[in-house]
């Protein structure tokens, strides 16, 4: 089932999540459910307080990224088929010089912004049957695996960028909110009065 996804502006964007254990209940269904949600909007990563959960999971499928011609050979072939849940998730640590890429989220339609992350990040996380894992990841995998990682502690990628940028930005970000934006995926927002 396709879930609508939550608008910048949502309260529960702004959580910092909470870890779950295996007994959570309909886990598989809100997985399944997350992945079809993820696909159905053109998405690389996905995070539950984007379908309103404000837990400890997130997914990435970077198999679209693969196509780039741009990218080498050895980043293709790491980006391609490239499909995990990371469950209650913990960056252990975030290494490298800081390097600029476009992003863009589902939650912020049509804005997309250069960003500053470092390029290799080691993380700890539990996967969809609840076994640990601690595993390093770079290049594109890292950033996307980081952004999702924001979601889960309450941050927006624009949250990390310059006072200028967020200013020139506030009015776009006030039209989303109030759902003044065409998206071809469901969404919920949060400043619409029910009843309209």
């Amino acid at each position: 089932m396709i879930l609508p996804i939550v608008a910048y502006g949502d309260p529960v964007l702004r959580k910092k999540a909470k870890d779950i254990t295996s007994e959570y209940p309909k886990l598989d269904e809100l997985i399944a459910n997350m992945w079809e949600t993820m696909y159905n909007a053109h998405g690389v990563g996905l995070a539950a307080p984007q379908v309103g959960l404000p837990i400890r999971m997130f997914m990435v499928d970077t198999t679209p990224f693969a196509d780039d011609d741009e990218l080498t050979e050895v980043e293709q072939k790491q980006l391609d088929g490239f499909k995990k849940v990371f469950i209650n998730a913990k960056i252990e640590e975030e290494n490298g010089k800081e390097w600029d890429f476009n992003e863009g989220c589902l939650s912020i339609p049509d804005i997309r912004e250069d960003v500053k992350r470092k390029p290799e990040v080691t993380i700890s996380y539990l996967d969809e049957d609840f076994n640990p894992h601690t595993k390093t990841f770079d290049g594109l995998l890292a950033r996307v695996i980081q952004h999702e990682y924001d979601h889960i502690e309450g941050i927006l990628f624009t949250d990390k960028l310059s006072s200028l940028r967020k200013r020139l930005l506030k009015s776009r970000l006030e039209k989303i909110s109030k759902g003044k934006i065409n998206v071809d995926y469901r969404m919920r927002f949060p400043n619409i009065k029910k009843g309209r």
